[in-house]
């Protein structure tokens, strides 16, 4: 991992960044890769209008709040609305003053529908209630409606009846009637459905499907499962079932911040003497993919949208394949159900292949990232971090202004302006302008996150300088004191980057006097998820007065993000003679003589060892040895059923799954089961693995190397 950080340093410190494509799920070939975002998108719910689709997800703390993205093949999307502007409760949390602050207490878990003739957006403001949004058309204007009332984390069904309900509750779970007008619950109309005992959570989805109510919701006691519960009525009874278990797709956990006992504030202060837990690679835990909705695509396929954690990414979405199966909506395809592929065809597609007529949807990302802030309004992409002071803020000559306020430290400081570090790997670069600091303004890059790192200049009058300084928040102690230099800026700007391996939880600060040559500064920093802000990483560019006072003002321009792993049309080694590793055992596959695919000593590179691809089109391929035989599997994929044929029609084919960084996986199109080798029985390959554990150790995943 150190050596991944290190490349990117290499690359980016000798040298500016030019804008390149994001990271998009659609491979142009007919296939998507998961996550369909590489950056934050949680507590996802899907909507299908027509032939459009909706994903509403939560924003927390930060505004505009409630985001909404829209698409027409699943895959693709575009963001296209927030249900508001800002918080417009008269609370200082709200707008982080009086150090209040409603970090992680936001607003959270939306749920969005269509009835008469408009859409609903429900979610939970903690402290506030049950909160609902109307609109006509889904870009807004939207009417807020504060429905108070203790419902969280809920679904929301309107009944052919005309009736609305909320369902809602961890382990005992509530059906509530709601009030037409959205002005409330109707009173005494609480009641159980499901009632403790049954190992039901939370994160609740209700459906109606064919007079049947589905219930789909999310558990993470002892670890994460997603269940489906079905009722031929709304009140129940309802039997239940896990539709998903243990799909990590290679991903452990991240290490959660440990903030001690008696901290004065929940987001620490400078000199918290903060810890990061430890992390049980080999474990599920509650990170899998869990808690999201259903949907019916045109075509009567259904799929799963359903959120996962990527590391100090935050939770993200992945988009699933489901099968009906005994009238029960079960995440996978027939053959190993409770798994999905990481990689597999578009909705729509006949393995990837468009029907006379249809028009694939070009491959986009859902935000532009990169800003030059030349125009009237700031990008979608960009999120306030609580509401802003409107009047200290502003876009000024293809700049952005800043106006700096009082604040001890990036956390509390208001008007900072972010938006989601984008992964696997992203560089990001901003342009500042120091000539309107202040004596004690501080200005720059940075992330906010429990703990915080940014890296800035400030403005000291005593001694009539610039001082950069790099800040991490994690290892203030004396051994390892903030980095404080003079330095001269004769252009009066300095430009200030971020170097993200959001993979492997490391990011390293660097800058540049001339926007050409980068020095890096610090160290690399670990990075970790949290429950204070409950997010992932964020930048943010701020402004903030450490002395007590309103100051000057910084500048802002060309803020750029960069991202080497956006374009994955070469992961595929076609054309390539390579070998294959199996990642839990280090040790290369070899086509036996003997007529079974099992492994050998690390130094064997004989021509035994060397594979070449066949493709079949679509991401589908062949595996060939350069002696000339394919393989070939037999019977039920059992251990010793991965054998050869000299016959190239008879040679198995399988979807290739991209783990990024030459790791794969090899998915069969006939069991829909995965190549594998078990580390421990010594039993040669197999075709009966269900998917990758979380360590990527199990024996199904694979690297290749040339």
């Amino acid at each position: 991992m150190k050596h991944l950080l290190c490349s990117l340093l290499a690359v980016w410190l000798c040298c500016g960044v030019s804008n390149a494509q994001s990271w998009t799920a659609d491979n142009g070939n007919g296939t998507f890769t998961n996550p369909l975002f590489y950056d934050e998108f949680s507590d996802p719910d899907i909507l299908r209008v027509g032939d459009d689709y909706y994903l509403a997800g939560t924003t927390m703390h930060a505004v505009p709040g409630l985001v909404i993205l829209h698409s027409k093949d699943l895959v693709n999307w575009e963001n296209i609305s927030y249900c508001f502007d800002r918080f417009d409760f008269d609370d200082e949390a709200f707008s982080l003053k009086n150090h209040k602050e409603v970090y992680g207490q936001g607003i959270w878990a939306p749920c969005i529908r269509y009835a008469n003739g408009q859409f609903y957006v429900f979610s939970n403001v903690n402290g506030k209630g049950l909160q609902c949004y109307t609109a006509k058309d889904i870009k807004g204007p939207w009417t807020h409606h504060n429905m108070k009332g203790n419902i969280y984390d809920l679904g929301v069904l309107f009944d052919d009846d005309g009736k609305v309900y909320a369902i809602h509750g961890y382990g005992t779970v509530k059906c509530t009637e709601l009030k037409p007008d959205m002005s409330g619950p109707v009173e005494g109309t609480e009641r159980v459905i499901i009632p403790e005992g049954n190992g039901v959570g939370e994160g609740h989805h209700m459906y109606k499907i064919d007079g049947m109510y589905y219930l789909i919701s999310t558990d993470y006691k002892p670890n994460g499962r997603t269940l489906c519960s079905r009722s031929k009525s709304i009140w129940g009874p309802y039997e239940t079932r896990v539709i998903t278990a243990d799909e990590t797709y290679g991903y452990h956990a991240a290490s959660l911040t440990q903030v001690p006992r008696g901290t004065k504030y929940r987001i620490g202060e400078d000199g918290t003497k903060f810890g990061l837990g430890g992390v049980d690679k080999d474990a599920t835990a509650c990170t899998n993919a869990h808690q999201g909705g259903i949907v019916q695509y045109k075509d009567g396929s259904w799929w799963a949208l359903f959120m996962m954690d990527f590391h100090s990414i935050g939770r993200t979405v992945c988009l699933m394949p489901m099968t009906w199966n005994d009238g029960w909506p079960i995440v996978g395809l027939k053959g190993n159900l409770g798994r999905a592929p990481r990689t597999w065809f578009k909705p729509g597609t006949a393995e990837g292949y468009y029907g006379i007529g249809d028009t694939p949807v070009a491959p986009h990302a859902p935000y532009v990232r990169s800003e030059n802030f030349d125009g009237k309004q700031l990008g979608r992409v960009w999120q306030w971090n609580h509401n802003p002071d409107d009047k200290m803020w502003s876009l000024k000559g293809g700049r952005l202004r800043l106006n700096s306020m009082p604040a001890e430290q990036l956390m509390w400081a208001r008007n900072s302006l972010t938006q989601r570090v984008i992964g696997p790997q992203s560089i990001s670069t901003v342009e500042l302008s120091v000539k309107g600091l202040k004596d004690g303004d501080v200005a720059g890059l940075g992330n906010i996150n429990v703990p915080c790192s940014w890296i800035g200049i400030m403005r000291d009058d005593h001694t009539n300088t610039f001082l950069l300084r790099f800040w991490d928040q994690g290892k203030n102690k004396p051994e390892l004191a903030p980095v404080v230099a003079p330095v001269s800026l004769p252009k009066g700007k300095i430009w200030l980057r971020c170097i993200g391996d959001y993979d492997n939880d490391q990011m390293q600060y660097a800058y540049s006097t001339d926007g050409v040559t980068f020095q890096k500064i610090g160290y690399e920093i670990p990075l970790s998820y949290q429950l204070i802000t409950f997010q992932g990483s964020r930048h943010a560019l701020f402004a903030f007065n450490v002395k007590g006072k309103n100051g000057g003002y910084a500048e802002f321009d060309n803020f750029t993000v960069e991202e080497p792993c956006a374009d994955r049309s070469k992961n595929i080694p076609y054309g390539k003679t390579f070998r294959i590793i199996n990642k839990a055992t280090n040790r290369p596959a070899v086509c036996d003589p003997h007529g079974i695919l099992y492994d050998t000593h690390n130094g064997d590179k004989s021509q035994l060892t060397q594979f070449q691809l066949i493709d079949k089109g679509n991401g589908k391929v062949s595996l060939k040895c350069v002696d000339g035989r394919y393989i070939k599997v037999y019977g039920e994929g059992l251990a010793g059923d991965v054998r050869f044929t000299t016959n190239a029609e008879e040679a198995e084919v399988f979807l290739w799954q991209d783990y990024l960084d030459h790791d794969f996986m090899l998915f069969s199109l006939r069991n829909h089961r995965y190549i594998g080798k078990s580390p421990t029985t010594g039993s040669p390959y197999s075709m009966d693995f269900v998917g990758p554990d979380p360590a990527r150790r199990n024996g199904s995943v694979l690297h290749w190397e040339e």
